[in-house]
Order: C-alpha cells, then structure tokens, then sequence
C-alpha cells in the first residue's frame, strides 16, 4: 500500500460527510507491507447511506422502507409506534362507549378488579400507560376514540363474502375504535357472512359452523393488535366456501418467517400499548400462544392446519373451512329470492329489498327502512312478520338495543 498515509487522510473524511460517524484509521506495518485498520465505534442511533437505511439479513442487504422503516428507527430510539403522542386530544374526546366495553370485558375474564376500573377515564388512561406527560399516545387514539379515521385513514376493517373467482356477493365495513370494532367483528361475520351446518341430537338442535370461532377470534384480535397502522391500509377479511383470508400490513421482524411464527414463541408485539390494553380486557394472553391457540381450535375442529403468507408490505393468514361446512351450498342457489325454490319461501321485490338492506346493517330501523326504500312502514312490518314467521330473519336483542340475524336460509335468499 504505498498512499496509505494519504488514504488515512481521506478514509476517516468520507466516512464523516456519507455516514456522518468518525471512525479511527490505523496504520499498521507486517513484513515490510502496510496496511489499514479501521476501527468503527458502536452506534446507539440508526445510520444512513445517501439517505437510506439498510439491514443485514443473512447474506444479504436489505434496504428498509416504508413500516420496516418506521420501527427500524423507532425501535433503536427505544420508542415504539404507537407510543407517538397526538396533540389536540384530552380523555374527554373520548368514546364512552369504547371505555364501556374495556370495564365489562376487563372484570369479566377477571384481569382487572372492579375498584381498578372505577376511576375516571383520565386515570384509567395512565394506568394503561397510553399517555405520556399530558398527551395522549396513539394507541389510546385507536383504542377509544370513536374515529380513529382522523388520524389514521386504515383504521378500520373490510370483511367481503367472495363466490367463485373474484364475484364479490356482499360487503361489509367496521369502522370506529378498536375496542369497537373487537366488539362486533366476530358476531358480524357468524351471523351474516357463514352458513352453519343444521344436525339433531334427539329434540337439540346444533349448528356446525365451517370454522372454529376461537380460531377466527385469535386470528382477528392478532391482526387488530400487530397491523402497521401507519400505512393506512385496513384489516381485509375475504371469505369463500373453502377458506377465510385475513391480510393487514405489518412492520416484520426480519427474523420472523412464516414457519418460526407457527411455532413457540415469545410474545413481542409491533404495538405493544395495543396488546397490553388487549390482554387487560381478557383479550388476548401475554406469552406469544394466540398462533399456537388457533391452530389447536382448528385441530379440535377438523380443520387444516392455518397458513401464513407474507405478502409485500403485509401478511396473510389462510384458515381452511370444515370438509363438510358450506361446500357448493351457496353455488348451489339459483339467485334463490327471484326463484322462490328455497325452503318455498317466494320473496316480492320490496321484500327483495328490505332482505339485502337488513343484511348491509343489521343493526337498521323500520324508519331507517322507510326513508331508504321509499316504502310504508305498514309494508316493513309486514315484511318482517313474515320473514320471521318463515325463518328468515331472527330479532336479537331488544327493539330498541338489539338487531337483526339471518338464518341459513336469510343467507341463501340473498
């Protein structure tokens, strides 16, 4: 090496103006040769090249983009996503009814005591550790406000019930906070968008429904817990015959594949302030088991094994249906309310109607009902007798609090 005297000048310059870091250049001399040694200190903060950051994954280098980015450099500031305060928010903004659902279901699965939750929201609030000097943290935005939209436009979940290929036959979307959407997601899908299988045991009559309701309550409390919010992109569930698709986007750890998550593993949350406000209400455990839950529930059931699948910017979990759950039933129906030849139930065109308008809100008014379909309120209640007295609709609840289910034969009418 005959310029090392000048490249001990220039090495430690260009390392300064690229990465910004010092770094030391020694000389040093064997059997009558120099060479260089560079000694690199250890940084405690991330560092870019030309404005761009790179991780080392095995053989190669990865460069980090959009939420890989994002907790790449928040993780190495000791920071997490949704520890992020937001300015402009006081407890008061709040949903009452968000904070409702956490006090039922924390005394409920017993992992808070009554005298725990029987303080202001403020207070409950700082225990959670969703808060930070006097702001709010992110994860309490996503928690308990009734439009988390506000901040964050992905924040919500789109559920569509799929035919053969790409034909989409209904759709439904569950906005508002977490604890709200936790609430009402799984009951939504049961009622409206899976068909149960109908057996007798002696005068009991027992409904088999395609998948495991534990497995696809773990599946969905995972996704609302470990989805990248940051990337404004909602929870899609997609439901066919044969198997249900559950995709958000992440932030994945580059350790993580899809074969170690199907094994034992500690717990380490994307969203940690989330999934400990989770497992507070009874949610979820703290010890990594929801995959290793799901899988058993399917076992149990007689379904396949789950499969995850990485997908850019996000993953995917296939949960495969019970070999004799809706297989062709709903291929089977000729459009079945125009026909009149399920279970002898022939629907007029204002029934049509009313029939598709309950199932897009099962949670609508007659006056709702009216305004909508420019009808009487005489010819929906007339409706409603009869879809009730043939097996079509079901009333859950009160008049005022409850709502609408279809049966499995409301679901073929559709």
């Amino acid at each position: 090496m005959n310029n090392s005297k000048k490249l001990q000048e220039d090495i430690p310059n260009q390392v300064r103006d690229v990465l910004g870091i010092l770094v030391d250049v020694l000389l040093h001399s064997h059997e009558g040769k120099d060479y260089l040694e560079l000694r690199v200190p250890q940084c405690s903060y991330p560092i870019s090249f030309h404005g761009e950051y790179y991780y080392r994954s095995g053989a190669t280098n990865q460069q980090l983009r959009g939420a890989a980015l994002t907790a790449f450099l928040l993780e190495k500031t000791g920071t997490h996503w949704d520890d992020i305060p937001v300015d402009g928010v006081s407890p008061d903004d709040l949903d009452y009814e968000s904070f409702a659902i956490f006090r039922r279901e924390a005394v409920r699965n017993g992992r808070m005591t009554r005298e725990d939750i029987e303080t202001n929201n403020g207070d409950l609030l700082d225990r959670l550790k969703l808060t930070t000097g006097n702001k709010l943290k992110r994860a309490a935005i996503l928690l308990f406000h009734r439009d988390p939209e506000r901040w964050f436009a992905g924040a919500y979940i789109k559920i569509g019930r799929f035919g053969k290929g790409s034909e989409l036959r209904y759709q439904d979307e569950i906005h508002g906070s977490l604890f709200l959407q936790a609430d009402k997601v799984i009951d939504l899908i049961y009622t409206k968008y899976l068909i149960a299988d109908i057996s007798y045991d002696k005068d009991t009559r027992i409904e088999t429904y395609p998948f495991p309701r534990e497995a696809v309550r773990e599946a969905l409390y995972n996704s609302i817990m470990h989805c990248a919010y940051g990337e404004l992109v909602p929870i899609q569930v997609r439901i066919e015959d044969s198997a249900m698709y559950i995709s958000n986007d992440i932030a994945f750890n580059h350790e993580w594949t899809p074969e170690t998550l199907m094994r034992r593993h500690r717990s380490k949350p994307y969203n940690p302030n989330i999934a400990n406000a989770f497992f507070r209400a009874g949610y979820v455990e703290a010890w990594g088991r929801g995959i290793e839950k799901m899988c058993e529930a399917c076992a149990d059931y007689g379904c396949k094994t789950p499969e995850y699948t990485l997908v850019p910017g996000g993953i995917m979990l296939t949960l495969y249906a019970r070999e004799t759950g809706q297989k062709n039933r709903a291929d089977g129906v000729n459009d079945g309310a125009n026909d009149g030849v399920n279970d002898g139930v022939r629907l007029t065109k204002t029934e049509q109607k009313i029939l598709r308008a309950v199932a897009g809100d099962i949670y609508i008014t007659y006056t709702q009902l009216t305004e909508k379909l420019s009808i009487s309120e005489a010819t929906v209640t007339r409706a409603f007798r009869k879809m009730k007295k043939c097996g079509i609709l079901v009333r859950q609840g009160t008049d005022k609090s409850g709502f609408w289910e279809l049966t499995p034969t409301g679901k073929r009418l559709l």
